[in-house]
């Protein structure tokens, strides 16, 4: 790899890094203004035109409200904590492919800052990762509401981690590698995964709530019964940080969605349209995009929806109902390979 190489994939890297801020920082003036819609008042309309710069003033509130580390805490633990949630979030988007190939000036750009085989794999580890940001802010708070809170986060993600990874083996079982690229590039056309593997998306979709602590699966922050949980004695950037991992962590989540069950950037006809490499590899990177604002659409919808679970409830779903369905989805997708090539 030349140097002309390196400087492009840092590039890409520096590109994906600002996207996934932007997303983030707008998905709060989003999630605001689709919750006033669905309960029928106005939503953020005072910081420029409708409201548009509502999450700057945000942000800079957060930079400037006194930085507090309480005098009882473990201080480098509770720095560590949302440092290492924030990290876990923005490095998950390295593997996923936005688009075909580019071509500048000679060079081909492959839209992905590293195609691994086994992308999968690399999805899982650091999701996995990501609890234990959670985990250790809400056990060096030494507070009890944020120690009940980090609890409620590891037993949360541990549980509906085994079925969002039982769910992924039916796929990978149709699609035989654990590329994203190859995923993404083997649902050309309408050979979209979600065709042959619709009860595994609908795991991976309630899997995807419960791991990025989305309502109603929000337990590890329950503020009815936890005052904020795992971050209540956080405040200024270092709680910033933590809503930041959340909606970081819904931006990659829908990314990785689109990729593994709806085409990823491919779309209906896209290669006979007669337009060049470059317009099609654009086009690609859009209908991506638009899939991605669907399913943030959609986590936000559901949370102004659906009430959130009872603690029981939600570790009954997980175990009871979502791991043996998984199971079956597995050995359903097994049978049906077997007798029907």
């Amino acid at each position: 790899m030349g140097t002309t190489d390196i400087l492009i994939k840092f590039g890409l890297i520096v590109i994906i890094f600002l996207i996934s801020l932007l997303i983030a920082m707008y998905s709060t003036y989003a999630e605001r203004k689709i919750a006033a819609f669905l309960q029928d008042r106005v939503g953020p309309n005072r910081a420029g035109p409708f409201g548009i710069l509502q999450p700057l003033a945000d942000g800079a509130k957060m930079f400037m409200k006194e930085e507090i580390i309480p005098t009882t805490s473990n201080g480098f633990l509770f720095i560590v904590g949302p440092s290492l949630a924030i990290m876990t979030a923005c490095i998950g988007s390295a593997v996923i492919p936005w688009g075909e190939t580019l071509v500048i000036g000679g060079h081909r750009i492959p839209l992905q800052v590293t195609d691994i085989n086994v992308g999968v794999l690399y999805i899982f580890g650091v999701v996995s990762l990501g609890v234990y940001g959670i985990m250790i802010g809400g056990w060096a708070s030494n507070n009890k509401y944020s120690l009940l809170g980090a609890i409620r986060a590891a037993s949360q993600n541990i549980s509906y981690e085994i079925a969002m990874g039982l769910s992924i083996i039916a796929l990978l079982m149709t699609t035989g590698t654990l590329s994203l690229k190859e995923i993404a590039a083997q649902q050309h056309g309408w050979h979209w995964n979600i065709v042959y593997q619709p009860l595994g998306f609908l795991i991976f979709i309630v899997c995807a709530f419960a791991e990025t602590n989305r309502a109603p699966f929000d337990l590890p922050e329950c503020e009815t019964e936890l005052i904020g949980g795992y971050h209540t004695e956080y405040s200024s950037m270092k709680l910033g940080f933590y809503l930041f991992a959340e909606y970081i962590n819904m931006f990659i989540s829908s990314a990785v969605m689109a990729t593994l069950y709806f085409g990823g950037y491919n779309f209906p006809y896209m290669h006979s349209l007669g337009f060049s490499e470059n317009v099609i590899t654009i086009l690609g990177v859009a209908a991506l995009f638009i899939k991605i604002f669907f399913f943030i659409f959609f986590f936000m919808w559901v949370r102004w929806t659906l009430p959130r679970f009872r603690y029981d409830q939600l570790m009954d779903l997980g175990w009871k109902t979502l791991i043996p369905l998984a199971i079956a989805n597995i050995v359903i997708t097994g049978i049906v390979m077997t007798f029907i090539k």
